[in-house]
């Protein structure tokens, strides 16, 4: 590789400690801008390194003089008690039960009566606030006996939560806790445009501001150990003050109610589908802090910085797959790497110059500890990675927390060296180009593009067994050769010809959760687009309970698209002959092992005409069904694999009636993949593996050769 490909890309992390091995890192890794973190300080004397400075930028903390000084702009937060049952005419209910105190505080500055409310969660109404009191931390409610009782109620963040988080992860001792302050809020907004003018005069070296990150915390909640209790990457509930919803009042022109956000106690979470007021809340929270954030941006340019935005903590109303998000002006967003998903999550945001992907592990102990393994952790990230990287570029990669602990690890040292050597070499050979696409693929869900790649995470890219299929089908397409678009229920509602430009259709997940689709199932326009298209000559695969329902005869309301139905006692009087299995079908045959269903779906049968591909214990796992023009595939669940890759891939095509193109830029051994980038004349075969694997790779005119790679070995081919 030439010097120059050796260089550049890279952005790595340091501290005052750190100095001289801040240099030696940066030519070790070729690395061309170092960063700052929380909990760590810009060294004064790199500030002449040869490499661009990042400057970790706090809208809404690290300024506690002022937010002791305005305790009425302090941020705020929806939070919902536990659930309480009235042995009589009365019940007490404490609100800060389960909630660190050092975290929140009962906001009573307010009017509780008009912002906090008092749910019968027995017949899901509100109680009348002449019906409850408050005192010393609870509220006294006038019941009906054995109702249950919820309050929802407002409270300070008086610690902020990533501080809190960081603090209590690296265990921090002699340090004050940091307070959130409410940027939207007059006083607050006007001091913090003077506040982030005078940082970037204090801080000349600084090339670029990054803002860590608006304005707003995802819902993090800590209980009274400081452990965290409640956690939703995409959670509104801290994005709320009187202030802003008499805005948002204003603007919509009905009464805010605290169920809009607290719905339930679920939090509005992703699972659920979301209500007509919760979406109205989104998009003035979106529009609003769009118009915010750009005024920061430009104050930022104005004084010859660049604005980077980080894509969590503070992110809420910054969507980056909405229009808003554009209107914004950023030169960049950075975000954490945990896999393809988390990848494309990044990549494919429009709107701004570049994307920076900060990969894993997090230099924090951890990790980097006595007795760790970064090195594993680093390769599995990497190869993991990497297949989204080879669908759509990041521009950049990068490292954060504590250099010193890296340090310590040799091994890891060198191996982040040959990393961002071989994320050179795939960026130069891919830049600028779409790679080919064999179908275009579109996720079906009540989200849609606003959630585009991430509408399953919880807490990031952690893993639960739950959504598992959904998690495994967006990992799976994250590194496929498709063209994948995330499509609403709402989208199809207002844009009737939507689905003439799609060859399949996908839609996974549990029963009556938002990522299925739930009571838009009992929209007639809804469920006859959608059989019109696959009657049409579409394709559709259905995971798990897909348009899972229950609604005039059906629990799934696409059986008879799919070709299967769930048994939940309604239909055990009707016999069930359709078993016999189909194991030579085109879908299953890459399957060298039997398929790995995961958690499975219990209960599922095929009705008469359908092809049973396996069934275990009388319970269909998989099956292939044609509808008029059109055919869908049913699978059970689909943990992340490479052999479920293949699987889906095949079912893809197969939907699609396309078998033929199988053999087009393709592997025969499912551990390794092909990527070709026509515009640029090359192509690339992928070991995705750390064991050697042998293949037989395919092109484009029906011509293959054998091939022998090392482990996580990439070769390079012009076409």
């Amino acid at each position: 590789m030439d010097e120059i490909r050796k260089t550049g890309r890279v952005t790595i992390p340091t501290d005052l400690d750190v100095v001289p091995e801040t240099l030696e890192i940066l030519k070790k890794w070729g690395a061309d801008a170092i960063r700052d973190c929380d909990g760590t300080d810009f060294p004064q004397q790199l500030k002449d390194a040869d490499a661009k400075i990042y400057s970790t930028y706090y809208t809404t903390r690290k300024d506690n003089a002022w937010a002791k000084a305005n305790p009425d702009e302090v941020q705020q937060c929806y939070i919902m008690t536990g659930f309480y049952t009235a042995p009589g005419d009365t019940v007490t209910i404490p609100l800060m039960k389960g909630i660190s105190p050092e975290l929140m505080q009962v906001n009573t500055n307010d009017d509780i009566t008009r912002w906090w409310e008092v749910m019968d969660r027995t017949t899901g109404q509100p109680v009348p606030p002449e019906q409850w009191s408050y005192a010393d931390g609870s509220v006294t409610v006038q019941a009906v006996p054995f109702h249950e009782y919820t309050v929802s109620f407002l409270a300070y963040l008086i610690w902020d939560p990533v501080h809190m988080y960081n603090a209590t992860t690296n265990g921090w001792t002699n340090f004050e806790h940091q307070i959130t302050f409410d940027v939207r809020q007059p006083k607050t907004h006007k001091y913090s445009m003077e506040r982030l003018r005078k940082f970037i005069a204090e801080h000349p070296y600084v090339n670029v501001i990054r803002y860590t990150t608006f304005f707003h915390q995802f819902t993090l909640i800590f209980d009274e150990l400081k452990r965290e209790k409640f956690v939703d990457w995409y959670g509104y509930s801290a994005s709320v003050s009187p202030y802003i919803l008499n805005q948002f009042e204003q603007e919509v022109g009905y009464k805010f109610r605290p169920e809009y956000i607290i719905d339930q106690g679920y939090y509005n979470n992703q699972y659920r589908v979301p209500s007509k007021e919760f979406r109205d809340f989104q998009a003035f929270q979106r529009r609003e802090v769009a118009k915010l954030a750009k005024e920061m941006v430009d104050i930022t340019h104005a004084c010859g910085c660049e604005a980077m935005m980080f894509l969590g903590d503070h992110w809420i109303g910054t969507e980056p797959f909405m229009p808003e998000f554009k209107t914004i002006g950023l030169d960049a967003v950075v975000g954490s790497v945990g896999n393809g998903s988390t990848l494309r999550l990044i990549s494919d945001i429009e709107g701004v110059k570049y994307t920076e992907g900060r990969f894993l592990p997090y230099f924090f102990p951890d990790t980097f500890h006595e007795g760790g393994d970064p090195v594993r952790e680093a390769k599995e990230n990497w190869v993991t990675a990497r297949r989204a990287i080879l669908r759509k570029p990041i521009d950049r990669i990068g490292y954060g927390g504590y250099l010193k602990l890296a340090l310590q690890f040799p091994e890891f040292v060198d191996y982040v060296e040959s990393v961002c050597n071989e994320f050179r070499e795939l960026y130069e050979n891919i830049k600028g180009t779409t790679p080919y696409c064999v179908k275009r693929v579109a996720v079906l869900n009540c989200w849609g593009k606003m959630r585009a790649w991430g509408c399953h995470m919880v807490h990031h890219a952690l893993y639960y067994k739950q959504n598992y299929s959904y998690a495994g089908v967006i990992e799976m397409l994250s590194g496929a050769p498709f063209d994948v678009k995330f499509i609403s229920f709402e989208d199809i509602k207002n844009d009737p010809h939507l689905l003439d430009s799609l060859d399949v259709i996908i839609n996974v997940g549990d029963a009556d959760t938002a990522h299925t689709g739930g009571i838009w199932w009992e929209d007639p326009e809804i469920s006859s687009a959608i059989r019109r298209f696959v009657w049409n000559g579409g394709g559709f695969i259905g995971v798990g309970e897909p348009s899972g329902h229950p609604y005039q005869g059906h629990i799934l309301q696409l059986a008879s698209v799919l070709g299967v139905e769930e048994e939940n006692g309604f239909t055990l009087n009707y016999d069930k002959y359709n078993w016999e299995e189909h194991p030579d079908h085109f879908i299953l045959q890459d399957a060298d092992q039997p398929v790995d269903f995961g958690e499975g779906k219990k209960n599922i049968y095929a009705l008469e005409g359908t092809e049973v591909l396996v069934q275990r214990n009388k319970e269909v796992q998989m099956a292939a069904h044609d509808f008029g023009k059109g055919r869908a595939v049913y699978i059970s669940g689909v943990p992340y694999s490479f052999a479920n890759s293949r699987t889906l891939y095949r079912a893809i095509l197969w939907s699609a009636h396309s078998e033929e193109e199988l053999h087009t830029w393709f592997s025969s051994n499912y551990n390794v993949e092909v990527h070709a980038y026509v515009k640029n004349g090359k192509y690339c075969v992928v070991n995705n593996t750390y064991e050697p694997q042998d293949t037989t790779v395919y092109t484009t005119d029906g011509s293959s050769f054998a091939l022998h790679l090392d482990a996580n070995e990439i070769k390079w081919y012009e076409i």
